[in-house]
């Protein structure tokens, strides 16, 4: 390295640079772990702090396997456990990025939604909804809200370019649900009864502070109902590709043990029935 005159020793001999006990720290060691980019000082820095990291790891060693009774300190059992759940899981991911198929299409989606309606019960109220927060000072809010109102795509492209001037935040996606808390996180509303609130607004309009936030209700469904499947369209996929990588995993032990077995790869001289 050039960065640290403390690695450019010419001695073949092993060159330590601190003691822990019984157990050193070598030059050679030290250097891997800093970068040739550095300059001599940043260099410097960085090995007195790799150096102080690596002396505490040895007083913390040193006190475990002094003051641990024998069969915790026999930690090789777990570590090879650990590698071959380590090897494993990383020969497994291996298959499956090379050959999982992870195309999920619609029509998918769409059959396991039909066959499990039942486990996609709404936890809250949803809500499909156009939202504008103004200004109480804002000009023309009654053709604002008469646009709100209105169904055609002209009053909407009224509505944004309404909101794009002089909206402090606004929501305008007519086919996305959101979650009804959520939106009250933005809207001042306390002890709201929310099925009522659902059931009886179509356009609801309150003022707080200096904002006046409008808020028209297209669609909802209550707590409990089935969720749309527009909710749910991520988490199904998901689901489906786990369930894909459940039975691919399966299928590899099964096909790999076979084929063990075919080869007399493995004996078995002991099994209680």
């Amino acid at each position: 390295m050039q960065s640290c005159n403390l690695f450019n020793s010419d001695k073949e001999e092993r060159e330590p640079v601190a003691r822990a006990y019984d157990r050193y720290l070598y030059a050679d060691e030290l250097a891997q772990n800093i970068p040739n980019s550095l300059s001599d000082e940043d260099s410097t820095i960085m090995a007195k702090s790799l150096i102080k990291n690596w002396i505490e790891k040895q007083i913390l060693v040193y006190q475990a396997e002094s003051n641990l009774p024998g069969e915790k300190k026999n930690v090789e059992k777990k570590l090879e456990e650990y590698r071959s759940d380590l090897l494993i899981y990383t020969y497994q991911n291996e298959l499956l990025s090379q050959k999982l198929d992870t195309t999920v299409t619609e029509a998918e989606i769409k059959a396991y939604y039909q066959n499990n309606k039942k486990n996609f019960q709404l936890k809250d109220y949803i809500i499909k909804v156009f939202y504008v927060k103004v200004d109480t000072n804002a000009p023309r809010v009654d053709e604002l809200k008469s646009n709100i109102l209105a169904d055609d795509t002209e009053s909407l492209r009224k509505v944004e370019d309404y909101c794009y001037q002089f909206a402090h935040n606004f929501y305008l996606d007519e086919n996305k649900w959101l979650y009804l808390d959520d939106l009250l996180k933005e809207v001042p509303v306390e002890d709201l009864n929310r099925e009522k609130f659902l059931r009886k607004n179509k356009i609801f309009e309150i003022e707080h502070g200096q904002y006046k936030h409008i808020l028209r209700v297209l669609d909802y469904k209550m707590k409990d109902s089935t969720s749309p499947l527009s909710l749910e369209h991520d988490k199904i996929k998901s689901i489906i590709l786990n369930q894909r990588k459940v039975e691919f995993v399966k299928n590899l032990k099964d096909d790999l043990f076979a084929e063990a077995e075919r080869k007399n790869n493995f004996e078995i001289y002991w099994w209680r029935n």
